[in-house]
């Protein structure tokens, strides 16, 4: 917590845009605190140090461009990017688990991912690959923009405007948008690791 908004802070809309960018448009950004920052961010507005729609503005143009991005990474290499060795950097399982999302939920994948960490990286990676239509991407992209990268914000931004001494509980606050982002993931990982030993 206390880095986040230290980094904010120190880096202002720049290091805000540029995170957000690098978590939606780069493989190697999936593990970067896109809730919680955002939430911060807006926290961060509410008392001063930022302008909440200067914010929000960028913030979502930062989320839809990185999103176009990674499609467009997904168009030019395709499934290349499967079979590329794991790193630090990256695992297969990540855009495998994306890929998966994608089919199960089509178009409205690229919305959904927005609030699933690690899924959003890749899920507009994955439509690239899949050829979907760019126009139909690009409406889903600004849909979950919008819904994301200004609604975490502006939740901050309202609870530090309206709650009580709110910033002696910005930590446990931070902790529970982990934890809530994260469990999806973990819900879905458990359901195949059991599949996957009742099938042996």
């Amino acid at each position: 917590m206390f880095n986040l908004v230290a980094l904010i802070t120190a880096g202002g809309y720049l290091a805000v845009a540029g995170i957000i960018f690098a978590e939606s448009g780069l493989l190697i950004g999936f593990f970067l605190p896109g809730d919680s920052l955002l939430f911060t961010a807006g926290f961060l507005a509410s008392q001063g140090y930022l302008n909440i729609v200067v914010l929000v503005v960028l913030a979502c143009i930062a989320a839809v461009a990185g999103d176009s991005l990674g499609y467009s990474i997904g168009k030019k290499f395709g499934r290349k990017i499967f079979t590329r060795e794991d790193s630090i950097f990256f695992d297969k399982k990540h855009a495998e688990r994306a890929e998966a999302f994608y089919k199960m939920h089509g178009g409205k994948a690229i919305t959904l991912a927005r609030f699933m960490p690690i899924v959003r990286t890749f899920a507009p990676v994955v439509a690239g690959i899949a050829n979907m239509p760019y126009h139909t991407f690009f409406f889903y992209n600004v849909m979950g923009a919008f819904a994301w990268a200004a609604g975490v914000p502006l939740i901050g931004y309202f609870a530090g405007s309206y709650i009580p001494n709110v910033d002696h509980y910005l930590f446990p606050i931070i902790l529970g948008i982990l934890v809530l982002s994260i469990l999806p993931g973990a819900i879905h990982f458990a359901i195949d690791h059991f599949k996957n030993q009742g099938q042996k």
